[in-house]
């Protein structure tokens, strides 16, 4: 029977492959910071804490192997998926439910309480999150433009181009609602 894992470890093992991987695989630390430039458009990027939990979980089922790689006193781990690891995550993919989305969103729970707060601080809300918006819009087309159109990203280039869409669609839903006030 196959270990049940977390999304974030299939998460992990993604990002273990995505551009063809490397042999000699990513530190924790690596890891992280492609979560913070590609996952946390979509998923959450996991606090370090949990990127090791996860990696020991992985390393425990075989799933991802970890290479030391020791540099005068300093002793740097640098994990790779294994041909486990890519048998689990091809199950996940084809196996996996298709869960719908659990929308957290901040803006929408304050906007429904938008009479205790009145029109001009939803106005001045909505104002705010549109400026971040267009901040992370930026940013995810950073992401999209460095992705390029290597086929080797394909499909990451394709969740970008999902997310920028997202974002154009939060900017048109806070032009209705700031309209409608």
């Amino acid at each position: 029977m196959a270990p049940s894992l977390s999304t974030t470890s299939y998460a992990l093992l993604s990002l273990l492959v995505i551009d063809g991987g490397t042999d000699e695989g990513l530190t924790g630390y690596e890891l992280k910071q492609r979560a913070d430039r590609t996952l946390r458009f979509y998923w959450v990027s996991p606090a370090m804490s949990h990127i090791y939990t996860e990696l020991d979980r992985l390393s425990s089922h075989a799933f991802v192997r970890a290479d030391e790689d020791t540099t005068g006193k300093r002793t740097t781990k640098h994990f790779a998926i294994t041909p486990a690891g890519r048998e689990a995550l091809q199950s996940w993919l084809h196996t996996s439910e298709h869960e719908f989305p659990v929308l957290k969103h901040p803006i929408a729970l304050r906007l429904m309480l938008g009479s205790m707060m009145g029109a001009d601080e939803v106005r001045a809300m909505l104002d705010s999150y549109e400026e971040a918006l267009v901040a992370r819009r930026r940013e995810l087309e950073a992401v999209r433009e460095m992705l390029g159109d290597r086929d080797a990203v394909a499909y990451p280039a394709r969740v970008a181009d999902w997310g920028l869409a997202f974002f154009d669609s939060e900017a048109s839903t806070i032009d209705r609602i700031r309209d409608s006030l």
